[in-house]
């Protein structure tokens, strides 16, 4: 007999879900994630723009959807289709009514996916639009730390003292750069999993009021829904995960990981 799966908590405080990629999942209509988030207390939904493919995708979900948000934004994974067609169309819409950050960009040096010249480039482009529009940043680093900060420092006097380096895996240098810069630091499903000892160091040494929570659906599902689509209903499971792992009563990570997100994405609301 299989054991059955705990069912998802709920809890009385909303939840800001700060990063998925709602035009990926597959399992479910939409309308159906978002119902099953919103009986969990997810307030609100910031769905990832990745490439040129899904910028426009992104602009639709958040136009469309009241609890939903986007960014505009093009993955160190889809670099090489980066030109100055795609940059004035995140620059265009940087500032759209529903759109909260440019992101998800950065550096991908584990895959490869694309040349890492051309990788720095883009970052750089993007982190300038950042600067241009004020928007915050939504920041993906894989195995490629040294270079992060290097290209974050050139824009240090002129980015928004908002942002976060999402899903983060990186070591412990990238953390205290990013964090001393007054950003915050992602984490999701990664920190339920059993070899994740590292990650689950770098949220022991960041402090409260500079943690996300985002579940990278439909990637990255948390135990223990594990071998299902991720989906925002499960952002509850990382809650709870922060809350032990930083021995925090879970009321306290809900409200200060709550006002975090609105500090990073929803500054006048």
């Amino acid at each position: 007999m299989s054991k059955k799966r705990r069912e998802i908590p709920v809890f009385d405080h909303p939840i800001i879900e700060t990063h998925c990629h709602l035009d990926y999942l597959k399992d479910r209509p939409l309308e159906e994630t978002l119902a099953q988030s919103r009986q969990v207390n997810i307030e609100k939904v910031i769905t990832i723009a990745v490439s040129p493919n899904n910028l426009a995708a992104v602009r639709e979900l958040a136009a469309n959807t009241s609890c939903v948000y986007g960014t505009q934004g093009i993955h160190p994974h889809e670099a090489e289709s980066y030109n100055d067609a795609v940059d004035q169309e995140i620059r265009q819409h940087a500032t759209d009514e529903k759109i909260v950050a440019v992101g998800e960009i950065g550096l991908d040096f584990f895959y490869d996916n694309a040349d890492r010249d051309v990788q720095r480039e883009v970052f750089r482009r993007q982190l300038q639009i950042a600067c241009d529009t004020d928007r915050p940043v939504v920041i993906h680093s894989r195995d490629a730390d040294d270079d992060t900060i290097a290209i974050l420092k050139e824009f240090e006097n002129s980015l928004a003292r908002r942002g976060v380096i999402h899903s983060f895996t990186s070591g412990p240098g990238l953390a205290r750069y990013v964090l001393d810069q007054g950003w915050c630091l992602g984490f999701n499903g990664i920190t339920t999993f059993n070899k994740a000892e590292n990650v689950r160091d770098i949220v022991r040494m960041t402090p409260i009021d500079q943690i996300l929570l985002e579940t990278d659906a439909p990637f990255l599902t948390p135990v223990p829904y594990r071998g299902r689509e991720n989906a925002p209903c499960y952002l509850p499971f990382i809650a709870e995960k922060i809350a032990e792992i930083k021995n925090l009563p879970l009321d306290q990570v809900l409200s200060q990981t709550y006002q975090n997100s609105l500090r990073t994405f929803f500054p006048q609301r």
